[in-house]
């Protein structure tokens, strides 16, 4: 997607301020009645400048394939456009030797506040019928702090998101209600296996909640 140009140069200037590493933009259909919101490109979406690459990619390829969409027909975003990353140091102890890696992080509430004007353009540019609210990060940006996947994942929900305030300074409720519908992201059954059925019933039940609300 074209973002405004101002808009997005004063955002990468701020990045500067943190430990952000390059640019994804949102892609797919942006007339989409699906749109998935993650967390944050990480280091191989930042490399490929494809939005869910890798394994999380593969598992999230596995899963529209199980409900029949396909990427040509959504609009895959994040909360957070750059890849958060933190700086380790680790000792080689036969050489004494330091090394830096830069694992990417959850990002933090100042940088999805950053963020936040991108996303707000890409809502109410696409506008989807069903957003779709994958991870805490995403959930939490679009309906408050008191949201956690592991108590809403497969859910419907139909309210007023988060947008920023005009100041920048806070967060403000829509006039327009949203169907949100929050799920694990791809990438958690990589760390927990016992999520697999849970990730695939919320899947199903995304389709089933698709065919009424979209057909």
């Amino acid at each position: 997607m074209e973002y405004p140009s101002e808009l997005k140069k004063e955002i990468m200037e701020q990045t500067q301020k943190f430990q952000l590493e390059g640019f994804l933009p949102g892609r797919g259909a942006e007339n989409a009645e699906i749109m998935l919101v993650a967390e944050a490109p990480g280091k191989t979406e930042i490399k490929t400048q494809i939005p869910f690459s890798g394994q999380a990619g593969k598992g999230l390829d596995e899963a529209l394939e199980r409900i029949n969409l396909h990427r040509k027909d959504i609009y895959m975003t994040s909360v957070v456009r750059s890849r958060p990353y933190s700086v380790k140091k680790r000792e080689n102890k036969k050489t004494g030797e330091i090394k830096k890696s830069y694992p990417n992080r959850t990002p933090n509430k100042t940088e999805i506040r950053l963020f936040a004007p991108l996303l707000d353009f890409e809502i109410k540019t696409v506008q989807p019928k069903i957003i779709v609210a994958m991870g805490n990060s995403a959930l939490k940006r679009l309906l408050g702090n008191h949201y956690t996947i592991s108590n809403y994942h497969g859910k419907t929900l139909q309210q007023p998101i988060y947008e920023l305030s005009k100041n920048h300074k806070s967060y403000e409720e829509t006039e327009e209600s949203y169907f949100i519908y929050p799920i694990y992201h791809p990438a958690a059954i990589l760390y927990n296996r016992k999520l697999e059925k849970t990730i695939n019933d919320d899947w199903d039940h995304l389709s089933a909640l698709i065919q009424k609300k979209v057909d």
